[in-house]
């Protein structure tokens, strides 16, 4: 049994994750202070991937699966081969410096009762990402984040914040995250349900519920290219797979009225924003293709939310 099993799922991302694997290499297993395995799954990528990862990171063990069955099945294939007493997800545009992963299993190590942790997120100029969340809430939904983090900065922790030590929290992002893996055998894989975002907070509050605890590590630091893989590819279709997936999180764990309402507030919020876009729509290219994507993000409303549109295929609701 391995320290840590690092299991990295991606999708057409050959020259991220050779980054991610390239750090793996050389700030992991080359100091050598935890074993490492490292699981790569392809999610049906088009780019080689396998064969790639065959001939030039032979250390790699490589789950290729035939189509992309979305973040959380994808990392679940992988899941099912983790060997190591704690198991860290990884996107595939993370770059993992010295010591980051080694120092989360430190802290799993010394306290029982901490089920997940994860690191502070950087961008590639330093300057810290979110990496910490707060389930979704009809509250969140209709008064600015900003307000909240500033009025109650325990209740709604942010990147603005400057935390001195280790602090718990509701969840934290699935770009890079530390789970034991004796919460795995416990809680069970993620939540299949959802294609892609939300399925880690889903995860986190089941962890939750069980009496484990989930920490933010503030002096951890790992890269992260923040929506390299997905954003800038399809921003359309990014936008309504999140849809998606926040209406399938309050489906699962609200009330059908706290639905009802969000649905509501998601659809004035997506008329105002087209409205709003389109004088920029009208004078520059980015301003129509932002358009564009706030304008299908309507259309799925206002056609009932058919399957198809986002990224995942068409397939029953769940």
């Amino acid at each position: 049994m391995s320290d840590l099993s690092a299991v990295i799922a991606t999708w057409n991302g050959w020259e991220f994750l050779a980054a991610c694997l390239d750090s793996l290499d050389r700030d992991v297993r080359g100091p050598g202070e935890i074993s490492l395995q490292t699981i790569v799954v392809d999610n049906g990528s088009e780019d080689g991937t396998p064969a790639r990862l065959a001939e030039h990171y032979p250390w790699v063990e490589c789950v290729a699966l035939p189509v992309n069955v979305g973040f959380a099945a994808g990392v679940n294939a992988g899941l099912g081969r983790a060997r190591g007493r704690h198991i860290a997800l990884l996107n595939n545009d993370t770059v993992v410096g010295p010591g980051a992963l080694e120092a989360c299993v430190a802290h799993l190590d010394a306290h029982a009762d901490v089920g997940v942790v994860g690191p502070q997120l950087l961008g590639t100029d330093g300057r810290k990402q979110n990496s910490v969340h707060n389930e979704p809430s009809l509250v969140g939904e209709i008064v600015p984040n900003w307000l909240l983090q500033t009025l109650w900065p325990r209740r709604h922790p942010s990147k603005r914040q400057v935390y001195a030590a280790p602090v718990e929290v509701e969840a934290v992002l699935g770009a890079c995250l530390v789970v034991r893996g004796e919460v795995v055998r416990e809680i069970g894989p993620l939540p299949e349900a959802y294609f892609f975002f939300l399925e880690e907070t889903d995860w986190c509050r089941a962890i939750r519920a069980a009496g484990w605890g989930v920490w933010h590590l503030p002096d951890v630091t790992v890269t992260h290219l923040h929506g390299a893989t997905s954003k800038k590819r399809d921003p359309a279709r990014t936008r309504i797979e999140y849809h998606r997936s926040l209406y399938r999180f309050f489906r699962k764990n609200r009330s059908p009225a706290a639905l009802g309402a969000l649905v509501g507030v998601r659809v004035v919020k997506s008329i105002l924003h087209v409205v709003v876009g389109l004088p920029g729509a009208l004078v520059s290219r980015k301003g129509r293709e932002r358009w564009r994507a706030r304008w299908r993000v309507l259309a799925w409303h206002l056609a009932g939310l058919p399957e198809g549109w986002g990224m995942a295929p068409a397939r029953r609701d769940g």
